[in-house]
């Protein structure tokens, strides 16, 4: 697989169900920072993490294939490689198989059964489903 800046990613599957809580904030900080050096992930983590515990999340989100890690210089630079709507979806296609028979829509069904989804949030899933329906008849046209 090849991320939006040709850069080779090693897997071309991904989920968030192999990424532990540190792998997963990682992420996220390259995907809503772009490309940064080890001491500006670690600047921007949620919460305090030692330098080589770093290191090593880092190490192992390169080795799954989640993130490049590039030299400039003298300083390593860590990109993520797979992008966050594509963890995302297979991700939910994973829990999907697990917790709703392999239906996407079954499982969205039981999040609002067994959570503090409220009607507001049930208002904006609707206004977004159908802009994305809206969207999809005008490519297909």
């Amino acid at each position: 697989m090849v991320d939006g800046k040709g850069q080779m990613c090693e897997h071309s599957t991904h989920s968030m169900i192999s990424l532990n809580r540190n792998e997963l904030e990682a992420l996220r900080i390259l995907w809503e920072q772009g490309e940064l050096k080890p001491a500006d992930i670690q600047a921007h983590f949620s919460w305090a993490i030692e330098n080589a515990t770093l290191r090593s999340v880092l190490v192992n989100l390169v080795e799954k294939g989640y993130i490049t890690r590039k030299l400039q210089g003298k300083a390593f630079y860590y990109a993520a490689c797979v992008p966050k709507a594509t963890l995302l979806e297979t991700t939910m296609q994973a829990l999907a198989r697990v917790f709703a028979g392999g239906s996407t829509r079954e499982l969205v069904a039981q999040l609002v059964e067994t959570s503090d989804i409220k009607p507001a949030d049930l208002k904006l899933i609707s206004q977004t489903a159908a802009g994305v329906s809206r969207k999809a008849k005008r490519k297909s046209t």
